[in-house]
């Protein structure tokens, strides 16, 4: 049977969705839904004073049936969502530090076995160069500080990092660094944009090679990691760069009347370097 090479991952995906379904059983608290999401936001916005025993009475008197910490926890994430002035702030530090700002991120991907392999890196916020790259399946605090280790030799010339709250990210991870003299940026709960380049990277890397291929173990995740990231440095244009790339690449000139522009693949056909030929 002949597929397009979409139709497996699609597959693969499916396949992986239920595996994981069939392994995994809900823990705590049911979550409520959207409707009465919105009444609290709606009862909070109206009745400013009204805490969390307040709210939750009205919703009993309503014939909903939720319990107070419930209604409390939603009322806390209300008071984390963006101010503004704050936003603003922590643009103008990262505009103004982003010489000396790294960040590192995990993201996780399935294998063709469905065994989840955990990917770990470090960009730089300057020229959105990728310091570092390797993958696991047990992510500890001791694994994590080698490979920052690896990313961060001495005299390191970064001077903020910025990271996310993971239990991943723990002690040994910030200890580590500010023994580097490297100074801790850790960002707000529920606050990814306040890491966007490493986010937005683990998109890139997502969308324009991951959704495309099914690693068939580590080995082949690796490889087709680095074939990704030699490509995301010299070749793939930058919007943040003013469209150029990580390792600047240099204009090419037509160097005669006769030249074609040619291309040369990369990443196995996925994407495409052009240039000038030589005129025969």
């Amino acid at each position: 049977m002949i597929v397009k090479p979409e139709t497996v991952t699609s597959w693969h995906r499916a396949g992986f969705r239920r595996f994981w379904r069939l392994r995994s059983r809900p823990l705590g608290r049911p979550k409520i839904n959207d409707e009465l999401r919105e009444l609290i936001r709606r009862m909070k916005t109206d009745n400013p004073g009204w805490g969390a025993p307040r709210i939750h009475g009205e919703r009993l008197a309503l014939g909903f049936e939720v319990s107070e910490p419930t209604v409390s926890r939603y009322l806390q994430q209300l008071k984390r969502r963006t101010d503004p002035e704050k936003a603003k702030r922590w643009l103008t530090f990262l505009h103004n530090h982003r010489e000396v700002i790294a960040a590192f991120d995990v993201f996780t991907v399935p294998t063709l076995t469905f065994r989840l392999r955990y990917c770990f890196f470090v960009i730089e916020h300057h020229r959105r160069r990728i310091l570092h790259f390797n993958t696991t399946t047990q992510p500890t605090g001791e694994w994590i500080v080698q490979q920052l280790r690896e990313a961060f030799p001495l005299p390191c010339p970064y001077r903020y990092v910025v990271f996310d709250r993971d239990r991943k990210f723990g002690t040994e991870v910030r200890e580590f660094l500010k023994v580097s003299g490297i100074n801790v940026v850790r960002r707000s709960v529920r606050s990814p944009w306040q890491n966007g380049v490493a986010e937005r990277w683990v998109g890139s890397i997502r969308r324009e090679m991951l959704d495309h291929v099914i690693p068939l173990n580590e080995r082949h995740l690796m490889r087709l990691s680095h074939e990704y990231i030699s490509y995301y440095h010299e070749d793939r244009t930058h919007i943040g760069l003013d469209k150029a790339t990580p390792s600047v690449r240099p204009v090419e000139s037509r160097p005669k009347e006769a030249a074609n522009v040619i291309a040369s693949q990369r990443i196995g056909g996925l994407h495409h370097r052009y240039g000038w030929s030589a005129a025969a």
